[in-house]
This record gives structure tokens, C-alpha cells and sequence, in this order.
């Protein structure tokens, strides 16, 4: 006899965004200009307004100083001013301003040199006194999930930038909640501010049922971003403003997928051994009709397209992609009917713009070159394409299924290795050590197809959702590119390692340079901090590991664009 244990599906509200949100703070919140004239009638009995409000908003209180949210990092909520003011900074500002203690240049050659008999002998070594002076008057505030960095001389730091200010009644963020996405500019708290803070699923539950407040949050994301996007499509990019203003107010923002994606996913794979393809969502069905252009706006989707009873993944597409261009060509070309010559599904969580056919053909088509548009029409006898660019990849189906059911189509900085060459020397791992104070961050060991293993190394991926929920911003991405981790600001808490779908960030015990270990005064528990590979973005000579391959077994690849991967594998036959 089998013995059952029964509990409840887990739900996100099981673990709500604020701790204390009672009938006063929801009143509080309701009271905001932009929450003030919801109607409560508009929402279920299964998910009415004010429980929306109590699990997925909170208020939060910024003293001057505190920075609110940095320029780059991820972010899935909106804030709304109650009270005082923030500074939004429009130009750049740098990491060891926020007090990244981060190298903004690469080591020089002797520098790297001197590694060789420098390097601690004890693992995880720190110089607790860099802690201290890790910038010029910044600090840690709050504790756990809580902590924020802050700037000492506000005003000094708001001096030498140029800011806009915002105050009560105004919302910002809306941007990072709408789409996950890089936050678009650094906030710092000039006085006092009281704000409410949403997150992402209570926005889109909220924006589903009022339409007020889904216009009012929609011409925002419109104003202060969706041109922007626009501009950076090729097929927009030589489109006058006001053009550009005209199409952004007619496209339609879609979401498809699951936003919180990595937290399952590994165990989706594993249960329906294989058949991932059967779980993603469909954003475009092959033969269904056509009625616009669709643009990636964050996140990645699978090409296929049938094949008897099922489907072949023949590519992918991601952020500035666009799915359904050739069928328009054809259609004004050819006659064609317009429908989907294949389908697009979400590999995650998917962000769309979709713009209409009529929008297309009017300010699109007319300006493609005759040789563009010779390229971009569906040819029967090519090659299948990848992100709908003509020509054959050079990769097998099996390894173009692996791919994309691992997500590893995520990476930009990818290491692969070829095991045939592989003859397990660790020369990789000791050269990592060596430059990380004699500390690999990576495993030799990972998910494999056929010869090629994808190693546990940090993929430095296109959607780093490791970044999202850092409570200091200490996990982000450096201005050459790489994900790195501020070791002095980063808590121990160890969000960004469970957020990481691919197990490679690790939290360690630190020791101190006479090799004991580091343990909370208060607590007496070790201290831990997170670490993974940083690219070795300070070296001279770049990724150590690729360097010190005696036999060219390993490369750090980007999946980006899979040519590169087929013409590395198929380089010795």
C-alpha cells in the first residue's frame, strides 16, 4: 500500500512582498493617487484588490542618501511617491561612487604577474580593512533582505550630476515591472521618502482589471521607453519622431511565459523527459492567421515548426528579434495568405511588442532595400533559418534541442568543452585559481550532448535573473559586460545563487589573511559570500581558463548567434 502525503500547492502568496501589511497600510496604500480611484468591483472574488495590495505591495521608507534603485541592475517592481523626494541621475554614474569595490580597468601585465606567489594559501581569503574603505563615503544600511547601499555626502554626489526630481504622487520603475529588464537609471533618496512598492505580479494583476490604471501605466512605458526600443530595430531606426510617436502609440505590449521561470524549470525538464517544447507557451501558432510583426522585447522564444505529429526547433529568438517580417513580404509579394509560416513559443518569460500588418506595410516595407527584401522572403528549398535569418546553422537537431531545453541559449560567455580533446589535466581550473587568489569559480562538470559538456561557469547570461532581488545591488553587470560580484557589498544572503537556473554561483565561508575563519559578531555563524566566475574581466589576457587549454578543448562562446559554436565544434574534421 502507498502512503500519501497531502499538503497545499504552493502559492505566491505564501510568501508575501511586505511583513506587515495590515488594514491600515493597505488603507495607506489605496490613498496613493494612483491606487485612489481603483474600483474594488472590478476584481474577483478570488483575487480582490485589497488582498492583491496586502501580499504584493509594501511601503518602504529611504532616508537621504539611500540609493533606491542603480542604473543597469534588475529589477520587477514599480514605486510610487507618498511623501518626500528622489533624485532620478541622468548621466552616468560610476561603481565606485555606489561603492563597488570593482577594478574599472584591467590589471597590468606585472600586476597579473605578481599573482604567481602572492596568492593566499588558505581558500577565501579577505582583506577585511578593503571593507572599510571600500569608497569615498558609502555605506551599508538595514540588514538582510533590507540592506541598501548609501551616499554619506549626498549632496556633494547629487552636485556633480545631472538629476530630475520626483515627488509625491510619482511613479517610477514602472519600466523593470512592465518587462524585466535593466532598471533605466540610478535613484538616490534626497530627503526622507515614503513610498509604496509593487511588485511585478500585483502591477499586472491590478493593470488586467482597471483600465485606468492600465492606460495610465501603459502611456508611461510608452513615453519613457517604448521609442527608445523602437529606435534600436533596424526597421525602425530611420524613422523621423514623430513617426516613431504615432507607431508606439498603436503597438500592443504581450507578456507570455512565466516570469519567475528559473525557479522550476530544472524540474520540468526532468519530469517530462524531453518534451519541454509541450510546456512552453504559445505566442504564434504555424498556419494561424497573421495580424502583426512581433518584436522581442526581453526574454527568448523557440522556432519550430511541424514535422508529422510534432515540432522541430529550427532556432530562437531574443531581445530586438522579430517573428512574422518574411510572411508580410510574401503576402504583398507573392499573394501569400498571411499566416505564420512557423510558431513562436516562450522559452521562460517573453516580453512582446506587436505591431499591427498595417503599421509594417506603411513604414516598413517601403524603405527595405530590393536585396533586403530578397532576403528576408520565405524561400521553400533553403535552409530552415535560425531567428529567421537565412542560411543553416551547421548544428545537429539533437544539439539545437539541447540548447534551447537547457536554456543555455542564455549565455553569452558560455564555456563548452570538447571532451574528445578533454584529456582532464585541470590546467582551466588551476589557471582560474590563480587568478582569483587561489580560488577556481568554476567546476569542471556539467550537462553534456555527445562531445560537448556546458561547464559550471557563469554564462554572464543575456537575462542574468540571478541579478533580480539583490537587496544591495552587490551581483550586477560591470560596463565591459561581465556579471560580477561586489565582494564587499554583497550580504551573504543568497539570492542571487538560488535565482541562478544553471548552479554557478556558490556561497562560501571567508577567512581572514591569517586564515580563520570570519564569523558574525552577534551570531557566531560564518560569514558567507557568493561567488562564481567573473570572466576574468581584469586580466590582461582575458578568460584564463580558455588561455591555459593546452589541447583547445575549451572556448568561452556566446549562443547568441550559434555559427561561431558549429564552426568551433566541426574545426578538426
Amino acid at each position: 500500500m502507498v502512503v500519501q502525503t497531502r499538503t497545499e500547492q504552493p502559492r505566491r502568496w505564501d510568501r508575501p512582498f511586505g511583513a506587515d501589511m495590515g488594514e491600515t497600510e493597505i488603507d495607506a496604500v489605496l490613498d496613493h493617487p494612483l491606487f485612489r480611484e481603483l474600483d474594488p468591483g472590478q476584481f474577483s472574488d478570488r483575487l480582490p484588490l485589497r488582498e492583491i495590495i496586502r501580499n504584493d505591495a509594501r511601503l518602504r521608507r529611504f532616508e537621504p542618501g539611500d540609493v533606491v534603485v542603480i542604473e543597469g541592475d534588475y529589477g520587477s517592481s514599480l514605486f510610487a511617491i507618498q511623501e518626500g523626494k528622489i533624485r532620478v541621475v541622468l548621466d552616468r554614474v560610476t561603481d565606485k561612487e555606489l561603492g563597488r569595490n570593482v577594478r574599472e580597468r584591467r590589471r597590468g601585465v606585472w600586476s597579473a604577474l605578481r599573482q604567481l606567489w602572492r596568492n593566499d594559501v588558505e581558500p577565501e581569503v579577505r582583506d577585511l580593512d578593503a571593507y572599510r574603505a571600500i569608497g569615498s563615503g558609502v555605506n551599508l544600511r538595514g540588514a538582510a533582505a533590507e540592506s541598501r547601499v548609501y551616499l554619506e555626502n549626498v549632496e556633494g554626489f547629487l552636485g556633480q550630476h545631472k538629476t530630475t526630481a520626483l515627488g509625491p504622487g510619482d511613479v517610477f520603475g514602472e519600466i523593470a515591472a512592465m518587462a524585466r529588464s535593466p532598471r533605466t537609471a540610478t535613484v538616490i533618496a534626497e530627503t526622507v521618502t515614503d513610498v509604496v512598492e509593487v511588485r511585478w505580479q500585483g502591477v499586472r494583476d491590478i493593470r488586467h482589471r482597471d483600465t485606468r490604471f492600465r492606460e495610465y501605466i501603459d502611456a508611461l512605458y510608452r513615453e519613457r521607453s517604448l521609442v527608445q526600443h523602437l529606435a534600436e530595430s533596424p526597421l525602425f531606426a530611420n524613422l523621423d519622431a514623430g513617426t516613431m510617436r504615432a507607431i508606439a502609440g498603436r503597438v500592443q505590449f504581450e507578456t507570455h511565459g512565466t516570469f519567475d521561470w528559473f525557479h522550476d524549470f530544472k524540474r520540468i525538464r526532468a519530469d517530462v523527459g524531453g518534451e519541454v517544447i509541450a510546456h512552453e507557451p504559445v505566442i504564434a501558432e504555424e498556419g494561424h492567421y497573421l495580424d502583426g510583426l512581433l518584436m522581442i522585447r526581453s526574454g527568448f522564444a523557440r522556432i519550430s515548426e511541424r514535422v508529422d505529429a510534432g515540432h522541430r526547433t529550427v532556432g530562437y529568438a531574443t531581445r530586438n528579434d522579430v517573428f512574422g517580417l518574411p510572411e508580410i513580404l510574401a503576402e504583398i509579394e507573392q499573394g501569400r495568405p498571411p499566416t505564420f509560416a512557423r510558431s513562436l513559443r516562450a522559452v521562460g518569460y517573453v516580453d512582446i511588442i506587436r505591431v499591427p500588418t498595417a503599421i509594417v506595410e506603411q513604414y516598413v516595407i517601403p524603405r527595405l532595400t530590393e536585396a533586403e527584401r530578397n532576403a528576408l522572403v520565405i524561400e521553400e528549398e533553403r535552409p530552415a533559418p535560425w531567428n529567421e535569418r537565412r542560411g543553416d546553422v551547421g548544428l545537429s537537431q539533437s544539439l539545437v534541442d539541447f540548447l534551447v531545453d537547457s536554456r543555455t541559449i542564455n549565455g553569452t560567455q558560455t564555456m563548452v568543452i570538447d571532451t574528445d580533446r578533454c584529456i582532464g589535466c585541470d590546467e582551466c581550473v588551476r589557471a582560474c585559481a590563480t587568478a582569483h587568489n587561489n580560488n577556481p569559480r568554476f567546476r569542471r562538470e556539467g550537462e553534456r550532448h555527445a562531445n560537448l559538456q556546458i561547464t559550471n561557469a557563469c554564462m554572464h547570461c543575456v537575462d542574468p535573473v540571478c541579478l533580480i532581488g539583490c537587496p544591495t545591488g552587490a551581483i550586477h553587470r560591470h560596463q565591459t559586460g561581465p556579471v560580477i560580484i561586489d565582494d564587499a557589498t554583497c550580504i551573504g544572503c543568497g539570492t542571487c545563487a538560488t535565482s541562478c537556473p544553471y548552479g554557478n554561483i556558490r556561497m562560501v565561508g571567508i577567512r581572514d589573511q591569517s586564515g580563520a575563519l570570519v564569523v558574525d559578531a552577534e551570531t557566531h555563524e560564518p560569514i558567507l559570500k557568493a561567488t562564481k566566475c567573473d570572466l576574468c574581466y581584469d586580466q590582461p589576457g582575458g578568460p584564463a581558463c580558455q588561455r591555459a587549454c593546452p589541447h583547445d578543448a575549451l572556448v568561452r562562446i556566446s549562443l547568441r548567434d550559434p555559427r561561431p559554436l558549429a564552426e568551433w565544434a566541426d574545426r578538426w574534421s
